[in-house]
């Protein structure tokens, strides 16, 4: 008798291999870049899902659930850490990381989606077993079951202090944002518990895709005829806009394809239109956009500026990104000039300009519905990073602009560090005036009590832009 016949059979299950499931390796792949590389995931997730749909993995349905899972993973993160350290035995920074963006996976199925529990639990260990191996799966079962015994309102009761104890931990908690954010977006915004609330929550919320026909080139009726009524609606505040329905594919609209329309939020689409309408004395000949990069801003103003038979200059530091607006602004029908320059010493006269929009690097805090990961990266120091290189690209702007000219000071940011502190400092120091921006935001309700326009995702549907209007005056 051989060796093999006289063992004594195993009792219990044989081994099984792991099951692949491809729309959850795929968001589990996304989370790991966003956590390894610090990429955003409106970047990283588009070319796995061309991958997946290329390979046959992938059908719609597949896609639209991948997408909801990384998403909605990133933006409650916060609240899933509260969750998840409150079934652990360690604190989450002992826990590895690809353990952890398993175990947020799988928190978000159970308390964020109407997947089955059964369903999310057995599917996120079986994620656990391929990309873990069986042993950490276990403890992604155990801790995965924990969760599972409350909704969400259950483990947020668990988890959040009361309101009345302490409001900003609470919201942050609750709504899934950091602290310091929480509070520095309750400072901007002013009002009560209604207020801020309603404006986190619209941070958590999916964005509507918005497409931008570029002046002079495309129309919005002609995106909405190419799109149909059932694909697309007019944009709620800017003549150029076109919303496009859930599932609706930009590339797929001949004039998108073209680069005669690109997918550009209202609020930004608004911001140039208010400086290329804004009152002026004397000529309007040429137009600057000091931060021009991704290009987005400067193919509206060109286009506007062709209309009246002005140049624009479009300027952007880093050359990669001078590549993109170049790609942005080909085809445009007027004169235009894309350069890499530091604008904060820029290679152009004193004086030059008509019109100058200086868009500025900042922390982001206005478009976390966009990417929602930015909110867990920046920091209350990033503050101090941006706060010389704002002021000083202002400063460029102002003296870039001719006396009675205009200049479009504008953030991605509602935070009064990077907006209205900024616009008061330079102002000190320089022949200026703030002009009120109010009026040339048509039909916008909800705009404050001006001079300059703070936009809000919760009350204008867009990204939370701020526009400061400032005339030169000596």
């Amino acid at each position: 008798m051989n060796e093999q016949a006289r063992r004594p059979r195993q009792q219990g299950k044989p081994y099984r291999r792991p099951k692949k499931d491809p729309v959850r390796m795929l968001a589990f792949e996304a989370l790991r870049a966003v956590d390894e590389r610090d990429a955003y995931a409106n970047l990283v997730l588009p070319p796995l899902l061309r991958k997946a749909r290329e390979k046959g993995d992938f059908d719609g349905r597949d896609a639209a659930l991948a997408t909801e899972l990384v998403y909605g993973t990133l933006r409650r993160q916060g609240t899933y850490d509260a969750v998840i350290a409150a079934c652990v035995d360690r604190p989450l920074r002992e826990v590895d990381p690809p353990v952890l963006d398993v175990l947020s996976l799988g928190a978000h199925q159970l308390l964020g989606t109407r997947i089955p529990t059964h369903a999310a639990v057995s599917a996120s260990v079986e994620l656990a077993r391929v990309v873990l191996g069986d042993g950490r799966a276990k403890f992604v079962n155990a801790v995965l079951r924990k969760i599972a015994q409350h909704d969400l309102d259950g483990w947020i009761e668990q988890v959040a202090p009361p309101y009345d104890d302490d409001p900003e931990d609470h919201l942050a908690i609750v709504h899934s944002h950091p602290r310091w954010v929480v509070s520095a977006l309750w400072d901007s915004l002013g009002g009560g518990r209604a207020g801020i609330e309603d404006l986190l929550e619209a941070d958590n919320e999916r964005p509507e895709v918005n497409l931008v026909a570029r002046p002079g080139r495309a129309t919005a009726d002609e995106l909405l005829g190419a799109l149909g009524a059932e694909a697309a609606l007019p944009g709620r505040w800017s003549p150029y806009a076109v919303r496009l329905s859930e599932g609706g594919e930009p590339g797929a609209i001949d004039a998108v394809r073209e680069g005669r329309a690109g997918v550009q939020d209202e609020g930004s689409q608004l911001v140039a239109l208010a400086l290329a309408n804004a009152p002026l004395d004397g000529p309007d000949r040429a137009w600057l956009d000091g931060c021009a990069g991704p290009g987005g801003k400067a193919a509206m103003l060109a286009g506007l500026a062709a209309e009246r038979g002005a140049l624009l200059l479009a300027s952007e530091k880093q050359p990669h990104r001078a590549k993109l607006v170049a790609k942005a602004l080909h085809g445009n029908p007027g004169p235009y000039q894309v350069i890499a320059a530091d604008g904060t010493r820029p290679p152009w006269r004193s004086g030059t300009f008509d019109r100058v929009l200086m868009d500025v690097p900042c922390t982001g805090l206005g478009a976390l519905r966009r990417r929602p990961e930015a909110r867990w990266r920046r920091r209350p120091e990033d503050l101090d990073g941006f706060a010389p290189l704002q002021r000083g690209l202002l400063r460029t702007a102002l003296d870039s602009v001719r006396v009675g000219g205009v200049v479009g000071y504008a953030t991605c940011s509602p935070h009064l560090a990077e907006t209205r502190a900024v616009v008061d400092d330079v102002l000190k120091q320089h022949d200026a005036e703030l002009l009120d921006a109010r009026p040339l935001f048509p039909g916008v309700p909800a705009l404050g009590d001006g001079p300059d326009v703070q936009l809000w995702p919760h009350l204008h549907g867009t990204d939370a832009m701020y526009l400061a209007l400032i005339r030169r005056t000596g």
